[in-house]
């Protein structure tokens, strides 16, 4: 069955003490399949991160990633978090080598590899560039670059474009759905935007407040390749509006348990 999926959660639990953050906690993902992660502030979609990349270890259940257990030296997983993390005193195309390199691949190699992928990221010319002369969303090309270059087979964004002002943001989501189009990779995305998840996902799951598990998986019903058009087909605004609701529905449940825990 594990054959099956690019990657696959099983009743996964994390906790930290007497904070129980995940509990049972079900999701797979199939190969070259986007798939996007939602819900409430706090909900622990960092941690799942964390514990897909192989960063920690869950307190119950497992992960595997391709059939195998999830690890950091299975090389399976790259990890592109929500900063860019570009070293100021790097060019961008060392930026963008700097994983490979610290695979133990030789700095030449490293670079080469890295280079062949700027003209399809839209940053050639820019490889001899420092961070602080390029835009935020050039920034982020960059990180994604360097994340992919690892020719790993699942992709974790974690709000890839949170930082990004409204007009870029949507650039760079229609330039990742392109990217995804032309190399089929594995892509699990966590965002809080809801746009974001149905203009770019194949399916989405909507995790419940902490301990989170997933409350629903909803297939996105929208033909690819999607570009701006698609925001006006009216399968997307009802997709966008039944997210809507399950969102509201579970941040409803995270006040009441707030407020039990206040009366307590």
């Amino acid at each position: 069955m594990s054959g099956h999926y690019g990657l696959e959660v099983r009743g996964a639990g994390k906790s930290f003490g007497s904070l129980d953050v995940l509990r049972n906690l079900e999701l797979t993902v199939r190969p070259g399949e986007f798939a996007a992660l939602i819900g409430p502030s706090g909900s622990g979609k960092s941690t799942l991160f964390n514990l897909i990349s192989g960063l920690d270890v869950p307190s119950s259940g497992e992960i595997l990633v391709e059939g195998e257990p999830a690890g950091v030296r299975s090389g399976k997983v790259a990890y592109m978090p929500q900063k860019d993390l570009l070293f100021p005193w790097r060019t961008i195309l060392d930026n963008t080598a700097l994983g490979l390199e610290a695979q133990g691949v030789r700095r030449r190699e490293a670079r080469r590899r890295a280079d062949a992928l700027f003209g399809a990221f839209g940053l050639d010319g820019f490889q001899s560039a420092y961070p602080f002369q390029l835009s935020g969303g050039m920034r982020q090309r960059a990180a994604l670059l360097r994340t992919v270059v690892l020719e790993r087979p699942v992709l974790l964004l974690d709000e890839p474009f949170g930082a990004l002002d409204s007009l870029t943001r949507t650039e760079m989501q229609l330039w990742l759905a392109e990217m995804w189009q032309r190399y089929r990779w594995t892509v699990v995305l966590v965002t809080h935007d809801i746009r974001e998840a149905v203009l770019l996902a194949d399916t989405v799951h909507v995790l419940s407040p902490r301990p989170a598990t997933v409350v629903e998986r909803i297939e996105v019903p929208l033909p690819r390749p999607r570009g701006l058009d698609v925001l006006a087909d009216p399968e997307f605004a009802a997709t966008e509006r039944h997210l809507l609701d399950v969102l509201q529905g579970q941040r409803g449940l995270q006040e009441r348990r707030g407020r039990q825990v206040v009366a307590k």
